[in-house]
């Protein structure tokens, strides 16, 4: 074997040690592979209010499981985990405002702030309502998810 050889397939065995050691060796962190989000709404419930969610173009805006119009570039805050941050009663009253900007400001154009679906049936917005506080995020996540939404509506990032 040439000494060239040699040093090419030294540098090769040393590359895969230490590939196989750094695997070894990595501390895998608390919930490193868990999805923190979740939904608490049945599946009756969850299937109703994604056919709305789709009906309604909730997804040119809003991301939820990853489901998102990847057309649009609007910072409009993500749906995953918000019930964790807003109750039933609290999302009800929000769909149903007649002008949602007096109850969360928003930083956008006018073309791109939250529409009011207060025309939209009331049963229609009790089920959105209800769906989306079953979207909760899990406890050591909860404080990431408070920082997402505050640099998504203010543009800012989170104190």
């Amino acid at each position: 074997m040439k000494s060239g050889e040699k040093f090419v397939l030294f540098a090769i065995v040393a590359l895969l040690i230490a590939g196989i050691a750094q695997s070894m060796l990595h501390v895998k962190q608390p919930h490193e592979e868990e999805i923190p989000y979740y939904s608490t709404a049945s599946t009756e419930v969850a299937d109703k209010a994604m056919v709305l969610y789709r009906e309604y173009n909730c997804r040119s805006c809003h991301s939820l499981w990853t489901l998102k119009d990847v057309m649009q570039s609007v910072p409009a805050p993500i749906l995953d985990g918000i019930g964790s941050l807003k109750t039933e009663e609290w999302l009800y009253q929000y769909l149903s405002a007649q002008n949602p900007q007096m109850i969360i400001p928003s930083r956008l154009k006018k073309k791109y702030q939250m529409p009011s679906f207060a025309s939209m049936p009331e049963s229609d917005r009790k089920l959105l309502a209800n769906y989306l506080a079953s979207l909760k995020v899990k406890e050591w996540y909860l404080e990431q998810t408070k920082k997402n939404e505050y640099e998504k509506l203010t543009g800012k990032d989170a104190p």
